[in-house]
């Protein structure tokens, strides 16, 4: 049975860098924290395990191998001891918890979302469609088999990643799988008020 009403969190914190299992302590705590006041959805920021690689923001291309390499040593396993962990605080915690990831597979690093559902499996993997602007010279292309909803105790849930909001396709194909819920990832917001701006927008467009 559907919840009628729930209380939801959307987690604004600063990950440890360059120590992945630090920024998972943030996101446990945060779940213990959110499961007090009895939150039953908690978001938190995109691919906030291990950090967003701001280094590529600030940084050209031919400097930054070293960082990239370092993002690669500390990115995500699905499923593995992150995921296993981040499970285990949802379950206790009978908490859904969508969590943004750096993930490795095969080699290529991808902006990845997962949904973790309130007994602590996995409802939904995604990875960003097409990483924006300076991300493609980090993370790799997703496809479009994460364009999905998850069936949940609170409705069903959808999720994307920055400026794949102003992808009306991507939106589409949340919507027409009748999307109740959406959690949207973005990066802390460190190009000033525009992006912010753009933030709202897009919100305030997918909602309408």
């Amino acid at each position: 049975m559907t919840e009628r009403r729930f209380k939801a969190a959307a987690v604004q914190r600063a990950p440890v860098l360059d120590d992945a299992w630090g920024t998972v302590e943030i996101v446990l705590s945060a779940i213990h924290e959110a499961a007090a006041q009895g939150v039953r959805l908690i978001v938190f920021p995109e691919t906030f395990v291990p950090y967003y690689p701001y280094f590529s923001f600030i940084q050209p291309p031919v400097a930054i191998g070293a960082r990239h390499m370092k993002l690669y040593e500390h990115a995500v396993t699905v499923p593995g001891p992150v995921t296993e962990a981040v499970g285990a605080a949802a379950k206790a915690a009978g908490m859904y918890v969508l969590l943004g990831v750096t993930e490795r597979d095969h080699g290529s690093l991808y902006n990845c979302q997962l949904l973790f559902g309130d007994t602590g499996e996995i409802l939904l993997r995604r990875r960003k469609i097409t990483p924006s602007y300076h991300e493609r010279m980090v993370w790799g292309y997703g496809d479009a088999s994460g364009l999905t909803v998850a069936e949940t105790g609170l409705g069903r849930i959808g999720a994307l990643a920055c400026w794949e909001h102003f992808n009306p396709l991507a939106r589409y194909a949340l919507m027409a799988q009748h999307e109740e819920i959406h959690c949207s990832h973005f990066p802390g917001s460190m190009v000033g008020p525009t992006f912010s701006s753009q933030i709202e927008a897009a919100m305030r467009h997918h909602a309408a």
